[in-house]
This record gives C-alpha cells, structure tokens and sequence, in this order.
C-alpha cells in the first residue's frame, strides 16, 4: 500500500473527486482512481466519501493505492537501447517499429516485454498493475527517446512535471511540402476525430489544448526537416499539428494524406530530446539521441534531388 496526503487547492476545488485524485495524481486513470474510491481508499477530512463528491477547497485527501497486481505480460529478451539508467528510472532509445505497450494484434515483442525483462522486480505500479512506468509514449512508428519510472515516487514526479510542461521534449521530423516560415506555434486543441474515432483531429468538441512550436531546420523544395517542441503531450499531437497546416509528417499513412512514401515505413518522425529533474537528486537531466539510419538516408536522398 502507498499513502498519499493532499490539501485541496484552486486547481481542485469544485471537481468531483474522482477527477480530483487524478489531477493530484496523474498517473492514474479515472476509472482506477474510481477503482480506488468505491473500495474506500480515499479519505476526505478523515471520512469516506463518494466519488461524486466536489471537493472543497482546504479539503484534505488521503489517497491509499493499493498493492499492484501482476502484470498478464511475459518477460521477453529483446535488446535494448538504454542511454541512461540509475535505481529510479531509465531513458530508453525506441527503434521504430517497436511497439510500447502489449495489446490486441501485438501481444508480445513490445518495449513493456523487454523492461519486465530487464527491470525485473523494479516496476512502479501506480495504477494498481505492476507495469515498468511508462510515462509517456511514443507511437509505434516513432523512433526515439521514452523514458520509464521504476518505482512510484518517479513515476509521480515525471508525471507532474509533464502535467505542469517542465518536462522538455523536442522532435525532428520530415514533413512534406515547403514550409516558408522559420518559426510557427501551431495552438490547436486536439481530440477524437469527429468522422473517425481511431484517429485524433483539431476539434473543439470534447478535445484538449496543445501547443507544439515548429522550427525550420533545413528545405528541400518539396520537403522541409523541421525540429518540433512540445509544450503539451497530446495522442498524436505532432502529426495532426503538421497535417492541420497542410504539412504531414513524410511517410504517415494515418494523417498523411492519399500519396504516402511507404519506403519509411510510417511517419518521419524522432523523439530526439527530453530533460527533466531527475525524482530524486533535483537535478537537471537532459539527453540526446542520433538520428536513426532511416531518417538520415531520407535526409541524404532529398539532399542528392535538391542538388542532383
């Protein structure tokens, strides 16, 4: 069992509180939070409460997780990248192709396999299932940096720092046609898409913020390699920025439009950097990784046209 004790807040006040635990800890999903709740493991001012309940500002909330259960996922052999790794967490360089998490159509060869296997008993379980701590994702096309909490105390404060944007992250990518400014902040909220609910869309019905800031980093006439900060972490949130300014990411057949270059294999797109304050030290963490080979031929092939 992990206690967590919390006094309510502006940011809190008014939320039922099962939504309030999940922005106290975001680790959790709503309906684990609810979990949680209906079996009595959230105190209110030292009493039970309902998960309807609005919370108060002042409030105090005691949140008990309860030991996490075995994760029905195999350890499996597979190398891994590893650029970083200590006793709280590691960074982890993901190959493209690879996906993260085990589902329907890709029950084993993910990169939650290959940490049980690695991590052994060092799993965080914050949402009640041991699981390494995956707190961020990348798509199973995207290439590039991932980083995994081992225990619950990473888990929490990665989180947070992503939930509060300290948590730095920057992409390169190919995107097609040519982009003719050098800087662009694309601020559209991303949700479900109304016309297809497996793809993601800018929408105001039901959808988030998201900010992603583009710089130009070098144009080929019909392409242009572009760098890409995030100031949020929306699902797909870089690849439906590009397609909403009429510039997909080269190679996504989801949002890529009718001409897609399958010899990428999926979309052009690295998760090159990422910085944080380490959980436990406070200091100041940032890492790079080398573009893979897919992206750099690419590069090279453009760069051969432009000057062929």
């Amino acid at each position: 069992m992990n206690e967590y004790n919390f006094t309510v807040n502006g940011d809190c006040a008014g939320e039922r509180l099962d939504k309030a635990v999940t922005l106290l800890l975001p680790e959790l999903t709503r309906s684990a939070a609810q979990k949680i709740i209906d079996s009595d493991g959230v105190m209110v001012n030292g009493e039970v409460a309902n998960k309807k309940y609005k919370c108060k500002d002042g409030d105090v909330l005691c949140i008990t997780v309860p030991d996490a259960k075995p994760l029905e996922a195999e350890a499996q052999e597979i190398p891994l990248d590893i650029v970083y790794e200590d006793d709280d967490l590691l960074v982890v360089n993901k190959p493209k192709g690879m996906v993260v998490h085990p589902a329907n159509g890709n029950p084993d060869g993910t990169l939650v396999n290959a940490l049980l296997y690695h991590c052994g008993d060092s799993l965080s379980g914050i949402n009640g299932v041991i699981r390494p701590g995956i707190v961020h994702r990348i798509d199973k096309d995207t290439s590039g940096l991932l980083i995994v909490a081992k225990n619950d105390m990473a888990h929490v404060s990665l989180a947070e720092q992503i939930k509060e944007h300290s948590f730095t992250r920057a992409y390169e990518a190919v995107v097609c046609g040519n982009i003719k400014e050098d800087k662009i902040t694309v601020n559209q909220p991303i949700g479900r898409s109304p016309k297809d609910r497996k793809k993601m869309a800018v929408t105001l019905k039901n959808s988030k913020p998201a900010v992603t800031h583009i710089e130009v980093l070098e144009r080929f006439g019909s392409f242009t390699h572009i760098r890409c900060t995030l100031e949020t972490g929306r699902t797909h949130q870089i690849r439906v920025h590009c397609a909403h300014i009429g510039h997909p990411v080269a190679g996504d057949a989801v949002y890529g439009g009718k001409k897609v270059i399958t010899e990428l294999g999926g979309q052009c797109l690295h998760a090159k950097h990422i910085g944080f304050e380490h959980p436990r030290t406070h200091e100041w963490l940032e890492f790079e990784s080398e573009l893979p080979e897919y992206f750099t031929t690419f590069l090279s092939k453009l760069k051969g046209e432009l000057h062929g």
